[in-house]
Protein backbone atom coordinates (compact mmCIF):
# COMPACT_ATOMS: atom_id res chain seq x y z
CA UNK A 1 0.00 0.00 0.00
CA UNK A 2 1.47 3.32 -1.00
CA UNK A 3 1.33 6.55 1.00
CA UNK A 4 -1.49 8.10 -1.02
CA UNK A 5 -3.74 5.11 -0.43
CA UNK A 6 -2.88 5.07 3.26
CA UNK A 7 -3.74 8.77 3.57
CA UNK A 8 -6.99 8.34 1.65
CA UNK A 9 -8.07 5.44 3.85
CA UNK A 10 -7.30 7.38 7.02
CA UNK A 11 -9.27 10.37 5.77
CA UNK A 12 -12.24 8.20 4.87
CA UNK A 13 -12.10 6.37 8.23
CA UNK A 14 -12.00 9.65 10.18
CA UNK A 15 -14.83 11.16 8.15
CA UNK A 16 -16.95 8.02 8.58
CA UNK A 17 -16.42 8.01 12.35
CA UNK A 18 -17.41 11.67 12.63
CA UNK A 19 -20.48 11.24 10.43
CA UNK A 20 -21.72 8.16 12.32
CA UNK A 21 -21.39 9.94 15.66
CA UNK A 22 -23.27 12.98 14.37
CA UNK A 23 -25.99 10.77 12.89
CA UNK A 24 -26.42 8.96 16.20
CA UNK A 25 -26.85 12.26 18.02
CA UNK A 26 -29.40 13.48 15.45
CA UNK A 27 -31.32 10.20 15.65
CA UNK A 28 -31.45 9.74 19.42
CA UNK A 29 -31.15 13.33 20.65
CA UNK A 30 -28.72 12.40 23.42
CA UNK A 31 -25.25 10.87 23.52
CA UNK A 32 -22.25 10.47 25.78
CA UNK A 33 -19.71 13.27 25.89
CA UNK A 34 -17.21 11.16 23.97
CA UNK A 35 -19.68 10.72 21.11
CA UNK A 36 -20.34 14.47 21.02
CA UNK A 37 -16.60 15.17 20.81
CA UNK A 38 -16.10 12.56 18.08
CA UNK A 39 -18.91 14.23 16.14
CA UNK A 40 -17.00 17.51 16.56
CA UNK A 41 -14.10 16.01 14.63
CA UNK A 42 -11.58 14.53 17.07
CA UNK A 43 -10.23 11.00 17.10
CA UNK A 44 -11.18 8.47 19.74
CA UNK A 45 -8.13 8.97 22.01
CA UNK A 46 -8.42 12.73 21.93
CA UNK A 47 -12.19 12.54 22.37
CA UNK A 48 -11.83 10.50 25.56
CA UNK A 49 -9.40 13.06 26.94
CA UNK A 50 -11.64 16.02 26.14
CA UNK A 51 -14.72 14.17 27.45
CA UNK A 52 -12.99 13.70 30.81
CA UNK A 53 -12.36 17.42 31.02
CA UNK A 54 -15.93 18.19 29.99
CA UNK A 55 -17.23 15.86 32.72
CA UNK A 56 -15.34 17.91 35.29
CA UNK A 57 -16.84 21.11 33.90
CA UNK A 58 -20.38 19.68 33.85
CA UNK A 59 -20.67 20.20 37.61
CA UNK A 60 -19.63 23.85 37.23
CA UNK A 61 -22.27 24.36 34.55
CA UNK A 62 -24.95 22.65 36.69
CA UNK A 63 -25.61 20.10 33.96
CA UNK A 64 -26.62 16.66 35.18
CA UNK A 65 -27.36 14.76 31.98
CA UNK A 66 -29.42 11.58 31.86
CA UNK A 67 -28.11 8.42 33.57
CA UNK A 68 -28.09 5.52 31.16
CA UNK A 69 -26.42 2.23 30.29
CA UNK A 70 -23.89 1.84 27.50
CA UNK A 71 -23.57 -1.57 25.88
CA UNK A 72 -20.10 -2.07 24.46
CA UNK A 73 -18.50 -5.35 23.40
CA UNK A 74 -20.96 -7.48 25.32
CA UNK A 75 -20.83 -5.65 28.62
CA UNK A 76 -23.02 -2.99 30.17
CA UNK A 77 -21.56 0.11 31.79
CA UNK A 78 -23.10 3.07 33.53
CA UNK A 79 -22.87 6.29 31.53
CA UNK A 80 -24.42 9.72 31.35
CA UNK A 81 -25.92 11.01 28.14
CA UNK A 82 -26.25 14.70 27.29
CA UNK A 83 -28.28 16.69 24.79
CA UNK A 84 -26.61 19.03 22.32
CA UNK A 85 -27.72 22.08 24.32
CA UNK A 86 -26.27 20.66 27.56
CA UNK A 87 -22.94 19.95 25.86
CA UNK A 88 -22.90 23.49 24.48
CA UNK A 89 -23.35 24.89 28.02
CA UNK A 90 -20.46 22.73 29.25
CA UNK A 91 -18.23 23.63 26.28
CA UNK A 92 -18.56 27.36 27.00
CA UNK A 93 -16.84 26.82 30.36
CA UNK A 94 -14.19 24.42 28.97
CA UNK A 95 -10.85 26.17 28.26
CA UNK A 96 -8.49 23.80 26.40
CA UNK A 97 -4.90 24.59 25.47
CA UNK A 98 -4.26 22.40 22.43
CA UNK A 99 -5.40 23.98 19.15
CA UNK A 100 -7.29 20.83 18.05
CA UNK A 101 -9.16 20.77 21.36
CA UNK A 102 -9.99 24.48 20.98
CA UNK A 103 -11.59 23.94 17.60
CA UNK A 104 -13.56 20.97 18.95
CA UNK A 105 -14.76 23.05 21.91
CA UNK A 106 -15.84 25.82 19.55
CA UNK A 107 -17.79 23.34 17.40
CA UNK A 108 -19.45 21.89 20.50
CA UNK A 109 -20.43 25.34 21.73
CA UNK A 110 -21.85 26.35 18.35
CA UNK A 111 -23.71 23.07 17.77
CA UNK A 112 -26.72 24.16 19.81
Amino acid sequence: MNAATRTARRTLRDRTRTHRAAAKIRRQGVATLTTHVIAAGLGVREARSVAGSLRKNAAKANVAGTPSISYTHGRARQCTRYTVAEVARIAVIYRPRKPAYRTAATRLALAA
